[in-house]
């Protein structure tokens, strides 16, 4: 079965940046409805489609293609005392603590880069924000999706785009901590770079199939 619009598609991915350098410790798996309903960027997609299961390609992104420019204006600086005594950096909050509701009204999700004894850097870019990706995968699953699950699909976007959700899960990549090894990963082997940086080739089956069906990881 070929990936076209409205069947799900199960991959197996590993994000590098544009040196390269890994940026997750090991590939994750992700099952995502095929057309648009907006779990995986529209570029990917658009290397996956017309393609079946044992297909492997490289996908690489601009910031204007991923999770944008990065935009100094969305880095704030509160005062610690705003904060629990056991805050850390890397913790998330909505909204900027000590402020008024009002003074935030998009629901941006802070997150925690740096903190002296006073005061507090705060951050709404995403972590990925500004940088160019390669996004490494491998098809290993498609299977046609129920007139239900698209349904379901359909309103989960729908309800997304009535929130104005910019902070979705439906687009969001876990960032490793910096704890790893990166030397340790080899880089995947059988894929090739096309003369578009994307891979033009079909692998064939010998890659480790996962589970079909609805019940799937997002890129969050």
């Amino acid at each position: 079965m070929m990936i076209e619009n409205d069947v799900w598609v199960t991959v197996r991915y590993r994000l590098f940046d544009s040196l390269g350098d890994a940026l997750e410790p090991t590939e994750r798996e992700l099952t995502y409805l095929q057309g648009g309903y907006g779990t995986v960027f529209p570029s990917i997609e658009e290397a996956l489609a017309g393609h079946g299961v044992g297909y492997a390609t490289r996908v690489h992104l601009e910031p204007e293609d991923s999770f944008g420019d990065y935009d100094p204006e969305l880095v704030r600086l509160a005062a610690r005392a705003q904060f629990p005594d056991d805050l850390e950096v890397g913790m998330t909050f909505e909204g900027v603590p000590g402020e008024d509701e009002g003074d935030d009204e998009d629901g941006r999700l802070y997150i925690v880069t740096d903190m002296t004894e006073e005061a507090v850097v705060l951050d709404a870019n995403h972590p990925l924000a500004g940088m160019s990706l390669r996004f490494d995968i491998r098809v290993v699953d498609v299977r046609e999706a129920s007139e239900e699950e698209v349904e379901r699909e359909r309103a989960l976007v729908e309800d997304a785009q009535a929130q104005d959700d910019r902070e979705s899960p439906l687009r969001r990549v876990v960032v490793a901590d910096d704890d790893f090894d990166d030397d340790d990963i080899d880089d995947d082997e059988g894929i090739d770079d096309g003369p578009n940086g994307n891979d033009d080739g079909d692998h064939g089956p010998g890659q480790d199939e996962g589970p079909a069906g609805p019940a799937r990881r997002r890129l969050h």
